[in-house]
C-alpha cells in the first residue's frame, strides 16, 4: 500500500512519470515536451535526422511549446512485423502505399490491417500535436543529396527560391500568409495549399486539407548553425 502511495505522490510532483509524456500511433512512440504556454507545437518524425532533433530541443527549451519526438534512430519504424515511413502515416491512402512498397512480401490484409491500426489512432495524434487558434505547427527535418526544394517545385502553389544555390535549405508551408512572410526571408520557401490528387500521407498534406497552420523547416544533415539560422528568422518574424 505504501508504496502504491509513494508511486501516486511522486506522480504528482514529476509529471514526467504520468503517461501523458508519450502519445503513440500504431505502436509508433513519441516522447511529447512541453514547456512554458506558447501555443506554438513542433514535431521531429524522422529518428535519423538528428540535427532537427538537436536543434528542436534547443527551440523549445528557450521559447516554450509543445514538441514531439519520435523515439527512434531510425528513417522507418517498425509496426505489426514490417516496416513504414512515419512520415507516410497521416492518410490511408499513403500509409497503403508506403506498407506496400517497404514490405513487398506483404500480403493485402496485412496491409489493410497496418493502414486500420494507423486510421484508429491518427485522431489521438492529432489531438496531441494540433495547436490552438495562434499557433502553428513546425516540423524539423533534415535531407540529403537525393532530396531538395527542386523536388517540391512542380507540386507547389507558390514558390519564393532567394538562396537556389542552397536548395536543401528551405521552407514548405501551407499558409498563404506565411508564404508571403518566408517569401521576404533570404531562404527558399515553396507554398502548398492545394492538397494534389496524389496524397502521399505526409502531414503537410493533412495540414492542407484540413486548414492547419503548418511549416515544414528543411536543412541539410549536419548543418546546425544554418537550421537554428532559419528557426531564428521564423522565431523573429512569423509572431
Amino acid at each position: 500500500m505504501s508504496s502504491r502511495r509513494d508511486f501516486l505522490i511522486a506522480g504528482a510532483l514529476f509529471p514526467f512519470f504520468a503517461r501523458r509524456d508519450r502519445v503513440k500511433m500504431a505502436g509508433i512512440q513519441f516522447r511529447v515536451v512541453r514547456r512554458g504556454s506558447s501555443p506554438h507545437r513542433y514535431l521531429h518524425i524522422h529518428g535519423n535526422e538528428t540535427t532537427a532533433r538537436d536543434v528542436l530541443m534547443e527551440q523549445v527549451n528557450a521559447h516554450g511549446g509543445r514538441a514531439l519526438f519520435i523515439q527512434s534512430d531510425t528513417r522507418n519504424v517498425p509496426i505489426q512485423g514490417g516496416q513504414i515511413d512515419p512520415n507516410r502515416m497521416f492518410s490511408r491512402e499513403g500509409a497503403e502505399k508506403n506498407l506496400r512498397l517497404l514490405n513487398p512480401k506483404w500480403s493485402e490484409a496485412q496491409i489493410e490491417n497496418g493502414a486500420l491500426a494507423l486510421e484508429k489512432d491518427r485522431h489521438k495524434f492529432l489531438k496531441a500535436l494540433r495547436p490552438p487558434r495562434g499557433g502553428r505547427i513546425v516540423a524539423l527535418h533534415n535531407n540529403s543529396n537525393g532530396y531538395s526544394v527542386e523536388s517540391e517545385v512542380a507540386i507547389s502553389d507558390k514558390t519564393s527560391l532567394r538562396d537556389a544555390s542552397n536548395p536543401h535549405e528551405f521552407f514548405l508551408t501551407t499558409e498563404p500568409a506565411d508564404f508571403d512572410k518566408l517569401a521576404t526571408s533570404p531562404f527558399n520557401v515553396v507554398l502548398q495549399s492545394t492538397a494534389p490528387k496524389d496524397d502521399d500521407g505526409s502531414l503537410s498534406r493533412l495540414a492542407a486539407k484540413l486548414g492547419i497552420r503548418y511549416i515544414n523547416l528543411e536543412c541539410a544533415l549536419g548543418k546546425i548553425e544554418r537550421q537554428r539560422e532559419l528557426l531564428a528568422w521564423l522565431e523573429g518574424n512569423l509572431g
